[in-house]
């Protein structure tokens, strides 16, 4: 028997799954020849682009209710060592190390918030990186009555103003207003917005950065640019210049960087550690070996890299799987291009805003363009939950969608 061998439950990894195991289907390779089997820290595929939400209850999705109906084995598993040579993985589980032999490996491991060696950072400031942390970041705000009174009681600092932050930010005034509900002389929220930049949301052009200045105006956001934070603290932060921001409250989002599993590849990375891949998803320069989603860099386009976003990780992960299956078989495989691009970014009550192209056009504001976020966020990019083995392995078909309706 073959396996394949696929590193991480996110995004990619489970588009891989759902793609190998459809491919396989539509070979008439049972799995008694050819395994699949997914290696992932927990038992979850997390929804993880919507940590920043008050309510968590939805964003995660059991495993085994996509992968059992097609047969893919999941591993729990955390993955410490890859030998390239003997195609054999290391991986530590709550019974101690074990190794995995495969014959293909997609590595799927996404990516983590990029935390510098920044005085308090890991001990004092929240993110929502992961289900975990989102779930630790909401009891903290939940509890400001337990917690003696200060300056800066119902004050949120959130350091790092890209989209991450932005959206974390325009949740905030709400969330610490009902937290403060149960307070018998509660302050009015404040929410503070910064980043080293000199712009907030500097990805996003300059008409869609005229539309988020003035939803975190109308949200009563505070921003701050230019700044830099050089020690956090269970009261706020300390910046450069000395001074202080008083914030019960710090939420960090300054930035990604790949899974660290790809320092074990002798190949080149990026700045973002992310390791080169063809338009197979096959990784450059390493046999066997393909990549997908938060891990990968590939140009999508002939001009533009895929970026860290589920928008392109799932049809990553769908070339994957359905690409290592036919890599393994001796089957030509598929190319992938994605010839489109958007960003839809989530305002809080305000609304959000949609863009089109890599030079950002608006296409849609406020209320109008919430309702594409609520599309994309709670139905486009969930995996199927029917339980039916015929709907998961056709959501693993080796397509690219259209761009998500804009409503009016």
């Amino acid at each position: 028997m073959k396996r394949i061998l696929i590193i991480g439950g996110g995004f990619s990894g489970l588009a891989a799954a759902m793609g190998a195991a459809r491919k396989l289907d539509e070979l008439g390779v049972t799995n008694r020849e050819v395994a699949v089997t997914l290696v992932n820290r927990n038992a979850w595929h997390s929804i993880r682009v919507r940590n920043y939400e008050r309510d968590l209850s939805e964003i995660r999705v059991p495993l085994d209710d996509v992968l059992k109906p097609i047969a893919v084995e999941r591993v729990e598993a955390q993955v410490t060592a890859i030998d390239l040579a003997r195609r054999r993985v290391t991986i530590k589980t709550l019974n101690g190390p074990t190794q995995l032999e495969y014959d293909r490996i997609v590595l799927a491991a996404g990516s983590q918030v990029n935390q510098p060696d920044t005085p308090g950072l890991a001990e004092c400031a929240f993110n929502v990186d992961t289900f975990d942390a989102a779930a630790r970041l909401s009891d903290h705000i939940a509890k400001p009555a337990k917690k003696p009174p200060g300056a800066g009681r119902y004050t949120a600092l959130v350091i790092g103003a890209g989209l991450t932050g932005i959206e974390v930010a325009c949740e905030l005034p709400e969330r610490l207003r009902i937290a403060g509900a149960g307070d018998a002389s509660p302050a009015p929220p404040r929410v503070i917005l910064a980043d080293h930049a000199p712009q907030i949301g500097s990805v996003m052009g300059n008409d869609a950065r005229s539309v988020i200045g003035e939803a975190l105006a109308a949200l009563g956001i505070e921003t701050r640019t230019g700044i830099v934070v050089s020690a956090i603290d269970q009261e706020g932060a300390t910046l450069a210049d000395g001074k202080r921001i008083e914030a019960d409250t710090v939420v960090w989002t300054a930035g990604m960087r790949a899974n660290p599993l790809t320092a074990l590849f002798p190949v080149e990375r990026d700045p973002w550690g992310r390791i080169a891949v063809d338009e197979f998803l096959k990784v450059k320069g390493v046999a066997d070996v393909f990549a997908a989603g938060d891990v990968a860099r590939m140009i999508i386009d002939g001009r533009h890299p895929t970026v860290m976003s589920c928008q392109h990780a799932r049809p990553m992960g769908r070339f994957a799987g359905n690409n290592v299956v036919c890599d393994l078989l001796g089957v030509k495989p598929l190319a992938l291009q994605i010839n489109w691009y958007v960003t839809c970014l989530d305002l809080g009550p305000w609304g959000a805003v949609y863009t089109h192209g890599w030079e950002p056009k608006v296409v849609a504001w406020g209320m109008a363009a919430k309702r594409t976020k609520r599309t994309i966020n709670c139905v486009r990019i969930y995996p199927p939950r029917s339980g039916s083995r015929r709907e998961i392995l056709e959501a693993g078909a080796p397509t690219v969608p259209s761009p998500p309706e804009s409503y009016r």
